[in-house]
């Protein structure tokens, strides 16, 4: 199985973690994090600090024809569109949950959740806060 050989929606997609593990592997083409990326709050200069690289390089791939990210970088796109979607269903939009990574916050140690994301352990604080958050609970 080939994620190129399967046709899903966008949501259809996230829900099928076997394929996500394929994605991975394989690399995210360009088009798919095209579409990851409007669906996401994140801004060119964002998504390269995100992935460590610089955004000229981001620009560069946007034009190479079937360009494939490593699967380092794929690993990245993938979880920060969970955690959108994450945030998009705890603050029911996009622009409240970008507004919430923004500002420093007290349970993560008053650094902005924004900044958290750039590594996986940052992340999961940023994955853990939003949970308590969705279930009331305030530190």
């Amino acid at each position: 199985m080939h994620v190129s050989d399967v046709s899903l929606t966008y949501t259809d997609f996230f829900r099928n973690k076997l394929l996500l593990v394929l994605s991975i592997r394989e690399g995210i083409p360009h088009f798919l994090f095209s579409a990851i990326r409007l669906q996401t709050p994140f801004s060119d200069i964002d998504w390269a600090n995100f992935l460590n690289i610089s955004t000229k390089s981001l620009q560069r791939y946007k034009v190479e024809k079937d360009f494939v990210f490593k699967p380092i970088h794929s690993e990245k796109i993938i979880e920060l569109a969970e955690v959108t979607q994450l945030g998009e269903t705890v603050f029911d939009s996009q622009e409240q949950f970008y507004n919430w990574l923004k500002r420093p916050n007290q349970a993560l140690g008053n650094m902005k959740p924004l900044e958290l994301l750039k590594d996986s352990y940052g992340k999961e604080l940023v994955v853990n806060e939003l949970t308590r958050i969705d279930q009331g609970i305030f530190v």
